[in-house]
């Protein structure tokens, strides 16, 4: 009951953020939890000259789930994450110390043996496997794009002492990664028709100044068009 409270104050706690930016908000209204993602579950832009962003976060407390509504952040945050759709963009696990470097949702939570254990498979390769009240996070984490082996890991946790973005072993997580094509479809299809439709608005502003390049003009009384 009060991770769920928790949840609905943050999400009163976001509304109307006007141009502050709601994931500094978030992010220190869970700083005492014990365990914690911040997965940026989508994003959007939305104008022309005058462009506003927006971000979209589900956070989970342990195996509680809350998923904002849409949220304005600033330009420079949206740019920051521009290729970390899908990642955790701040997470802590127990016992451990917090993190803000962008990663697969749940790779915070690996290795901890709070949460699940090493296994060895047919082929003596080391790979993790939570325990059965965590299989949540296997969703989170998006087990169909591949199981975590330790040397995933390994790169994980030398990504994230370097405070480097980590994207999954063959690069499966973030804007440009495999799983998360598969799984956000939306955000693909409102990208494509917004590059659709700039293309098009730029056609028509083309098409336009060249009509006007070559309407007849006066020259000494008399008219004369371009290209006779």
């Amino acid at each position: 009951m009060r991770k769920l409270a928790i949840l609905a104050f943050l999400l009163l706690l976001v509304t109307g953020c006007g141009q502050s930016n709601p994931f500094d908000r978030i992010a220190r209204s869970v700083a005492n939890e014990p365990e914690y993602l911040i997965i940026l579950d989508d994003m959007r832009e939305e104008g022309t000259f005058i462009k506003t962003y927006y971000h979209r976060y589900t956070i989970a407390l342990g195996e509680r789930l809350q998923r904002t509504d849409w949220l304005q952040v600033p330009k420079n945050f949206y740019e920051a994450h521009a290729n970390h759709l899908g990642m955790a963009l701040a997470s802590k696990a127990k016992d451990e110390q917090p993190s803000t470097t962008p990663a697969p949702p749940g790779y915070a939570y690996v290795g901890n043996p709070r949460y699940g254990e090493w296994r060895t498979d047919s082929r003596g390769t080391s790979f993790w496997e939570f325990y059965g009240k965590y299989r949540l996070l296997t969703d989170l984490i998006g087990l169909g794009a591949g199981l975590i082996y330790r040397r995933d890991y390994d790169d994980y946790s030398r990504s994230r002492t370097q405070g480097r973005p980590y994207f999954g072993g063959d690069n499966q997580f973030g804007t440009g990664g495999r799983f998360t094509r598969s799984t956000k479809p939306d955000f693909f299809e409102r990208r494509q028709a917004r590059q659709a439709a700039q293309r098009s608005s730029f056609g028509e502003r083309f098409n336009r100044r060249f009509e006007r390049s070559r309407a007849p003009v006066r020259v000494g009384g008399g008219v004369r068009g371009f290209g006779k």
